[in-house]
């Protein structure tokens, strides 16, 4: 299917849904934006087993990255009218009830959320009453900056975590991010310093339970951690996977490697994976309306968000599914997605491989996962929120470019008034230098100041009324 074919396809299941279309019409238990509204169990989740640990791990796991904030008064002096902190009081309400209804998974690192969501996440299940025994913390190894390769400066940030995460022993610990920057950086952050053979001795001592990475970026590290399986006997590994990824991975970013890949090395060897990015940072859950309409069709009752996390925790070898919810919504979602699982056939699955996924790519999204590794910008730049804006208005069909003469007037005032309201003016794309210090965090290689470049043209463009 080309563009042309895609468009026509989404204006197509738009209009169907403007006139009451029969994909547009929803249950009773489903709000207008797909999420359930009925019942959320409290003892149905799905719970898988650790090899080495024999841990009863919640399907469903809790990612302390994308933590709910509220807007905080600025600094005497500052400009910037748009700061925020964590609402740990809304953290704290979000831990305490994917607790209450079987979650026991919450994952953390040193570099999420500006350095607090340790903290946060230490702070929140405390507070939610259960006892230590009863949750399962992961954290990370996050010495991403040469001037933490050091052992000493290693070890400080291991140390740091237990305290912040007010806890004595770590259940999941990972080293983070193993595969960007190839096997140099894999061996200045974790071999020539010693620190795995610290961190397999803290495994010893049972101050780690369970010992695993997260890959992104160079296979060549990836294959070679798996080949020394046998000396190191990783407990798990974190890896990203979702239905567009399985076969499609280089078509979203060719920074990328296919899932099918990665849990089939991870399956062979008997290694448990834990999954991040099921919804590729959101988009698998905001679909362009026909690709929708090919989803209620076949489960009307269902999210669209549900399909992408039935099809990961239906792959067996799977111990959890990381989902970074910010909204309750979006928790009780997902806690009956998998309260119990009802696993995908075959049919279904090879269905959203192929034809679905292979409608999703037809899109020319950016592949940004809303991570906020690359945040803060020195300059100001909101740099997820204007990768956001712009991929919502090309998954919706909604691009002016795309329009014909009657249309493109209407989609250009929506593009540029939604610009707007999305990201205030002084955080927009056209304030980008180019220092790219954005792009050395970016674990989807994204090439940030040639995207916010192409980006301030095209908004240019619109302005002008040139396009």
């Amino acid at each position: 299917m080309d563009r042309r074919e895609f468009l026509k396809l989404s204006a197509a299941a738009s209009a169907l849904a403007a006139c009451g279309g029969k994909h547009n019409i929803l249950p009773a238990d489903i709000d207008p934006l797909g999420h359930h509204t009925g019942e959320v169990p409290t003892d149905k989740m799905t719970y898988r087993t650790t090899p080495s640990t024999g841990d009863k791990v919640s399907i469903l796991g809790y990612g302390m990255m994308r933590l709910p904030h509220k807007p905080i008064m600025p600094v005497a002096g500052s400009s910037d009218a748009s700061a925020e902190e964590i609402d740990q009081e809304q953290v704290n309400r979000l831990v305490k009830y994917a607790l209450d209804h079987g979650v026991n998974y919450f994952d953390t690192s040193p570099a999420y959320c500006r350095g607090l969501s340790e903290q946060s996440t230490g702070i929140a299940l405390e507070a939610s009453g259960y006892d230590r025994s009863k949750y399962f913390i992961a954290t990370k190894m996050s010495n991403f900056s040469p001037t933490q390769w050091s052992r000493a400066e290693s070890i400080k940030i291991f140390q740091k975590s237990l305290r912040s995460l007010r806890t004595n022993y770590i259940d999941y610990l990972l080293l983070h991010g193993i595969g960007g920057g190839g096997m140099d950086t894999y061996r200045g952050r974790f071999v020539d310093n010693g620190i795995l053979d610290y961190l397999l001795e803290q495994r010893e001592k049972g101050v780690i339970r369970n010992l695993g990475f997260s890959y992104h970026g160079d296979i060549e590290v990836f294959d070679y951690l798996l080949s020394r399986h046998d000396e190191y006997k990783w407990d798990f590994v974190q890896i990203q996977l979702n239905y567009v990824d399985w076969h499609l991975a280089k078509q979203v970013n060719p920074s990328n490697t296919n899932a099918e890949y990665l849990y089939g090395e991870l399956d062979k060897r008997g290694i448990p994976a834990v999954i991040m990015e099921p919804l590729l940072g959101g988009r698998l859950a905001k679909m362009p309306d026909h690709v929708v309409a090919a989803l209620k069709q076949r489960r009307p009752e269902d999210s669209v968000a549900s399909w992408a996390f039935r099809y990961a925790g239906t792959k067996p070898r799977i111990l959890t599914v990381l989902s970074g919810m910010t909204y309750m919504e979006h928790l009780q979602d997902n806690i009956r997605s998998y309260s119990p699982l009802q696993p995908l056939t075959q049919e279904e699955q090879e269905w959203l491989e192929g034809e679905i996924a292979n409608l999703f790519v037809s899109y020319p999204t950016i592949p940004c996962t809303d991570c906020k590794y690359c945040m803060p910008c020195p300059y100001g730049i909101n740099i997820p929120a204007i990768f956001a804006h712009y991929n919502r208005c090309v998954n919706q069909g909604d691009m002016p470019e795309s329009m014909q003469a009657d249309n493109y007037q209407a989609a250009r005032r929506r593009f540029l008034i939604g610009y707007d309201r999305a990201v205030p003016r002084e955080r927009q794309a056209d304030h980008c230098i180019s220092c790219r210090q954005c792009v050395i965090h970016c674990p989807q290689s994204i090439q940030i100041p040639e995207q916010m470049r192409r980006i301030d043209d095209f908004v240019e463009k619109l302005k002008q009324n040139k396009l």
